[in-house]
């Protein structure tokens, strides 16, 4: 007899990126006697060809994940797969469709949406489909009660087949009808099975972990205060897990974790273990700075460095908008604990603001950027507030007079105290500080434009400004480019001279590109005629250098004293680059 075969899909916002809800789905029910297969895309896939893919596994069963990002693509693909094959029953589940799930069913095609936490819905279903019941027949006792006798549209319902289906936390659909198995209580999280085995191509994939389910913050934007019931997995089932993604030699392990240093005991021993691993994998944790403990930060400074990132909600520096969002906290206290891990050294920081916060008008935005910026973290996110369904923010739209999209991803447009024209603004200033910024490959181009700016946001305010008037964001440009609009930039916008900053343009340049090609807009006079003599001169000093990873360069102004008091002094000077090592540059002036 055929087994029920069930495609589990994820459409990722990324191709690097991996879906956790499908296989926990899977691992959940492993033990039973059906054909469970996952399937990923992005949503930068074609429709057609996700559609193509998905018909020809022949399935009975689409079960799709569905998140802000692809729930226009899932939409759209659930009426296709009816169109071509009516027989194939579709699965709705995930966070974008769990708080209007009855809505959802009905506007949709598909006979069954999950409500929250999937994995004991998912399982209830499964074992229903398998015994080969239609969707309506009673005698699985893990399916229905006496309770479902009920009175539906102003019927009394008596006979058996026609008793609805009762799963906790299922809506289903009969006809046009959508029912509704009632609240599920949430699942143990020690039940929850290890969702990955030897099956997963992990490579190059950024690969999702869960140790802990809950938050215990309650902001008013966010799903996750939903569930203030934190629950921790067993922490010696933690390490062996995470031992095991480490023996796939996994590249970047993402906690998923609202905010994974909530316990004390509990983050400081996973950090402990993973500090004595000898490992390449990398782990990003969500965590809250101001709750670091003394401890914590002791337990950190031992890390290799490297080994751990960590994303911070700043959101604002606006203490009163913190209350606004329920977030009782200083941003004084947070400052003090991001600086305290940045000077550890070893531990990259992602700093996260948020835009069109209720309360919070362009002018204070403009402040929280400064300041986050002052403490230098290695990457900083700006975000737009998105009003999502089920979340505390919706119910006070009214009274902040918030316009949104609603359309994914649900993004706010305006409020009573910032407008549309200064949102899009700050749009152009997120696009420029995470070209240039959050790469890290213009560090030394950067800090010479900021000393020419009253503050570091009026800078990329500036910088995003140009790049709109060049038509640069409606079009793609090369790496190149990227350099040359410097250029363009000074001598148009700040009429400065472009001598120096040339110099110091190609400079960062060579920090991270290929050294046999140099733009001919970063070459000086006579560069050419020097490269093959310079390079010979080197070769015969002996430096600790491979000579076939080492690359020469002249510069006409002083770049390693630039580099370190921002003073520019013209000068002739050679820099030796080693390409295995970018922070190993030789000034080799004196020598030659």
């Amino acid at each position: 007899m055929k087994k029920l075969k069930v495609l589990l899909v994820g459409i990722n916002s990324q191709y690097v990126h991996s879906n956790l809800a499908i296989r926990y789905l899977k691992a959940y029910t492993k033990d039973l006697d059906y054909n469970s297969v996952i399937k990923e895309f992005s949503i930068n896939d074609r429709v057609e060809r996700i559609l193509e893919e998905l018909i020809r596994e022949k399935a009975d069963i689409i079960a799709f994940s569905c998140y802000i990002w692809n729930r226009e693509m899932v939409r759209g693909l659930s009426k296709l797969i009816k169109l071509v094959d009516e027989r194939i029953e579709i699965i709705y589940g995930g966070p974008e469709v769990s708080f209007d799930g009855r809505e959802f069913l009905e506007k949709n095609e598909g006979e069954y949406l999950i409500e929250g936490e999937g994995e004991e819905t998912f399982r209830s279903l499964i074992k229903y489909k398998i015994r080969g019941k239609g969707p309506y027949s009673v005698d699985d006792e893990d399916a229905f009660s006496d309770k479902c006798r009920l009175i539906v549209n102003n019927q009394t319902i008596n006979k058996e087949e026609d008793i609805p289906l009762n799963i906790e936390g299922l809506f289903y659909k009969k006809g046009k009808e959508v029912f509704y198995g009632g609240i599920r209580s949430n699942i143990d999280i020690n039940q929850v099975v290890f969702p990955y085995d030897e099956e997963d191509e992990l490579d190059n994939k950024i690969v999702y972990y869960e140790a802990s389910r809950g938050c215990p913050f309650r902001c008013k934007y966010c799903l996750s205060s939903v569930d203030r019931n934190i629950r921790f997995r067993d922490i010696e089932k933690v390490k062996k897990e995470l031992g095991y993604l480490m023996d796939k030699k996994v590249r970047l392990v993402k906690f998923v974790d609202r905010t994974f240093n909530c316990d004390e005991k509990f983050a400081t021993g996973i950090w402990e273990f993973l500090t004595n691993q000898d490992t390449e994998t990398k782990f990003h944790f969500e965590i809250s700075a101001n709750i670091l403990t003394n401890n914590q930060v002791n337990v950190l400074s031992k890390a290799p460095k490297g080994r751990f990132q960590f994303e911070v909600g700043v959101q604002t520096t606006n203490n009163q908008i913190l209350k606004n969002i329920n977030r009782y906290i200083s941003f004084e206290d947070v400052a003090e604990k991001v600086k305290e891990v940045k000077a550890l050294g070893n531990i990259s920081q992602h700093l996260d603001l948020i835009a069109g916060l209720p309360g919070e008008d362009f002018h204070s935005f403009k402040n929280s950027f400064n300041q986050v910026y002052s403490i230098r973290p290695e990457e900083i996110q700006l975000g737009f507030l998105k009003i999502l369904k089920g979340s505390p923010m919706m119910d006070e739209k009214d009274k902040w007079e918030m316009k949104y999209s609603p359309y994914p991803p649900y993004e706010i447009l305006k409020t009573k105290d910032i407008s549309y024209e200064e949102l899009l603004v700050l749009k152009k200033v997120e696009s420029v500080v995470d070209k240039y910024y959050n790469s890290g490959k213009f560090n030394t181009v950067l800090e010479y434009f900021e000393k020419q700016f009253d503050n570091p946001f009026d800078f990329y305010y500036s910088l995003g400004m140009f790049f709109d008037e060049k038509g640069y964001f409606s079009r793609n440009i090369s790496n190149a480019e990227y350099y040359r609009v410097f250029l363009e930039f000074n001598s148009e916008k700040l009429r400065g001279e472009n001598k120096a900053l040339r110099n110091i343009i190609k400079y960062d340049y060579l920090m991270f590109n290929k050294k046999k090609w140099i733009p001919e807009f970063l070459e000086n006079e006579n560069d050419k005629r020097w490269t093959k003599e310079l390079r010979e001169k080197v070769l015969s000093l002996n430096l600790d250098i491979d000579k076939n990873k080492l690359h020469v360069e002249k510069f006409t102004i002083d770049m390693l004293n630039f580099v370190k008091t921002k003073e520019i002094l013209d000068k002739i000077t050679y820099l030796v680059y080693d390409e295995n090592n970018l922070n190993k540059i030789v000034d080799v002036t004196g020598l030659i």
